[in-house]
């Protein structure tokens, strides 16, 4: 696990505004791959990005140890090289089992703004398929993400009686409150995980429904599961319809929705006589320009305002998680030790052979000085018991080994293997003088 890191920042120690800032545009991840793998002299790659956290996942190219990559990874997403301590201040680094760790808990929502949700699973899937796409992920990485998606899906069965939280449902209750009971059509910008699940609330709470999203068809499928109307981004735009809430969630480097998209938004609402829709706004960066919304007499809650929200529940929803936390740590220690005991398997092979070795040349010597009066059987004999009892031999040390490489550092084995070859090196050279 030493040549795994993870690099980046979400909501737990920087503002929306800072995560947007290392953001990358969905449409320019397959080219900022590449960049990045260079970058970090990786052999593998993948992007993370959601709406309140951006992760760079890599493996090293020569196995080695993982180091600090935080000003290559500063430099590619800010687009400049950091100042003294500037990447250390804005970025946060994981290597080796820490990294994994890290991926599992993100995984499994324990690492959420909600804690718990389920969404980012799909997220984290969707981030795989693009790195394999862009043929930046490989072996290493496939087989981090499938343990990683595999214990987001033991979580879900842990908790498959328990509904699992996200920050869609803040932004469903948010919306219903507005609503306050009275009729109002709410639409949803862009198709995400979180804008599913906020539709599919609002949907069985009968809440009349637009889909909007950039790519037609991709709106009226989802529609069409909701029984809602389905718009172009452009048509939206253009003439948008008297709405109670807008809900938006779509990816960009920028604002979905201008001023004047704005104003139009607020007027249509005034012109039926209602008060102008509430904007819940998932983007980061956002959606919609706070100061804008304002001029155009919207009230917005941004992802600021959710995070918030959710971590008043967040040590609730941690002790109802202790056993996902468990199963996690229990994953680790089963992932460590595989690992551990595949790195160091030609090792101990190695190991084994020598021991075998010197147990032969022993028995070879002794059969041509003090044992050459044995006869053929006897000779074959000996030579069994010398192979069985180098067999035996080897068995101790080679669990120790083994032990050792699951529970101290690869520095304690390479040296533990480094005497034994200086040891067999002198060995040699007296029997050579002798």
């Amino acid at each position: 696990m030493h040549q795994i890191g993870v690099v980046g920042l979400s909501y737990r120690h920087a503002g929306v505004d800072e995560v947007a800032r290392f953001a990358v545009p969905r449409a320019e991840i397959a080219a900022r791959l590449p960049e990045l793998r260079a970058r970090l002299n990786a052999a593998e790659i993948l992007y993370v990005g959601t709406c309140n956290r951006v992760e760079v996942v890599y493996a090293t190219h020569d196995g080695s140890a993982a180091g600090d990559s935080r000003p290559d990874v500063f430099r590619v997403l800010a687009g400049r090289d950091s100042q003294p301590g500037e990447a250390a201040r804005a970025l946060r680094a994981w290597t080796g089992e820490a990294a994994v760790e890290h991926l599992f808990l993100l995984a499994c929502g324990l690492d959420s703004a909600q804690t718990g949700e389920q969404e980012i699973a799909a997220q984290l899937r969707d981030a795989w398929e693009e790195s394999r796409t862009a043929r930046t992920c490989g072996p290493v990485l496939d087989r981090l993400i499938g343990e990683a998606l595999g214990m987001a899906r033991r979580v879900r069965r842990m908790t498959a009686r328990v509904r699992t939280p996200s920050l869609g449902d803040l932004a469903a209750e948010r919306v219903l409150r507005h609503l306050d009971g009275a009729p109002g059509t709410t639409a949803l910008l862009g198709v995400s995980p979180m804008t599913r699940r906020c539709a599919a609330l609002l949907h069985r709470a009968r809440a009349p429904l637009i889909i909007v999203n950039r790519t037609l068809g991709t709106a009226r499928e989802l529609a069409q599961s909701l029984s809602a109307t389905a718009l172009s981004l452009d048509e939206f735009r253009s003439a948008p319809p008297p709405l109670a809430a807008l809900v938006l969630a779509a990816g960009g480097s920028g604002p979905v929705l201008d001023g004047a998209a704005l104003a139009r938004l607020s007027a249509a609402a005034r012109g039926t006589g209602e008060r102008p829709p509430l904007l819940i706004d998932f983007g980061v960066p956002p959606n919609a320009d706070a100061e804008a919304a304002q001029r155009a007499g919207l009230d917005r809650v941004g992802m600021t305002q959710l995070i918030e929200a959710a971590q008043g529940q967040r040590l609730a929803q941690l002790l109802r998680l202790a056993p996902v936390r468990a199963a996690i740590d229990e994953r680790l220690a089963h992932l460590r030790a595989e690992l551990a005991t595949r790195a160091l398997g030609p090792r101990l092979q190695e190991l084994r052979v020598r021991f075998e070795e010197i147990a032969a040349a022993e028995v070879a010597r002794a059969l041509r000085h003090e044992l050459r009066t044995l006869d053929a059987k006897e000779r074959a004999q000996l030579e069994r018991l010398g192979a069985a009892v180098a067999h035996r031999l080897a068995h101790l040390p080679l669990a120790g080994l083994r032990a050792a490489a699951v529970h101290a550092s690869a520095d304690v084995v390479e040296a533990f293997f480094a005497a034994l070859s200086s040891g067999r090196d002198r060995g040699v050279a007296v029997k050579e003088e002798s």
